[in-house]
């Protein structure tokens, strides 16, 4: 029996979406997959829809690697509305409790101080995190409270950049599995007001550059452009998107010399030069550096296949 024809094109790669506010991630998702018409896509790290910002789309090949991206480290730009604290942690609750703003400086500075470097976060209930094969948040839209385990996280830097008011903006460099709307929260807390979040902007995933980020609106104009001219090309399109590999940018490199590189490319384990006494590589192949796939060094020293690119013909 033949193999089913696959819809779509064969396109891989990662494109950096600015995602804009009010969409959901799988909602953008889904646009820019019909816009490229690729045969397979996937996000790396939702976001909420009140949410706007960096939203790495994985497209074909690329998927297999997303998972690299969701250990990265994140920075984004939030604005807390204090007073107010809503059953979400965000503008898009109700609003469940209203307290004065009385803190001061100084209380507030030792208040972000605390929340820097190591803690344990137990998350929100309105997260994508899963219980039983449902997302937490389909639980609170029941009004069934999941017990949570707190997980460790990091926050590297928390800038304060204003307050005003009954506004607080900040700056959060952090660890994966962060939730900012959580920090807010908390820190409402401590501060003894109550605040929840009523902007949040994704600045940076990894090492990805914010000059690479692209809007729907931009990709719909060049789709537009390219189906005036040839509904076949997308090169215009294809040139936005960075390498396939770029999710597992920060692991070691190990080349193989073509001869090697096929018998990896077939499943097998293979001695190289140079290849690290232990942990994940990124494999390439020959003198271009061709990415082929993940590898695992074993306990031999040797170079394990762990995740293989799959050569399409055109």
């Amino acid at each position: 029996m033949s193999r089913p024809r696959r819809r779509g094109r064969d396109i891989h790669g990662v494109l950096l979406l600015d995602k804009p506010q009010g969409l959901s991630s799988n909602d953008a998702l889904q646009k820019v997959k019909r816009i490229f018409n690729a045969n397979r896509a996937g996000h790396t790290g939702a976001l909420d829809p009140l949410a706007t910002g960096m939203l790495p789309i994985c497209l074909g090949e690329a998927t297999k690697f997303s998972r690299y991206l969701l250990d990265s480290d994140k920075r984004y730009r939030v604005i807390a509305r204090l007073g107010q604290r809503t059953d979400t942690s965000d503008a898009d609750g109700i609003v469940v409790e209203e307290r004065p703003v009385a803190f001061n400086n100084e209380q507030l500075e030792t208040a972000l101080e605390s929340f820097r470097g190591e803690s344990q976060q137990v998350p929100s209930m309105y997260s994508a995190l899963k219980h039983q094969g449902r997302p937490l948040y389909e639980y609170a839209r029941q009004g069934i409270d999941v017990p949570r385990e707190a997980r460790p996280i990091v926050v590297y830097e928390l800038l304060f950049i204003r307050w005003e008011g009954e506004e607080l903006e900040l700056e959060i460099h952090c660890s994966k599995g962060t939730y900012i709307r959580t920090i807010i929260d908390d820190l409402g807390e401590k501060l003894g007001c109550g605040a929840h979040v009523t902007m949040l902007r994704r600045l940076e995933v990894a090492t990805y550059p914010v000059s690479q980020m692209v809007t729907l609106e931009q990709l719909q104009a060049l789709e537009k452009t390219a189906l005036e001219s040839d509904p076949a090309n997308r090169d215009a399109l294809d040139q936005l998107l960075m390498p396939m590999d770029s999710p597992a940018a920060a692991f070691p490199e190990v080349n193989l010399p073509e001869s090697s590189a096929a018998y990896f490319k077939q499943g097998m384990p293979v001695q190289a030069a140079g290849a690290p006494q232990n942990g994940l590589v990124r494999v390439t192949e020959g003198a271009m550096g061709k990415f082929i796939g993940m590898a695992e060094i074993a306990d031999d020293g040797r170079v394990a296949p762990k995740r293989l690119v799959v050569e399409y013909s055109d």
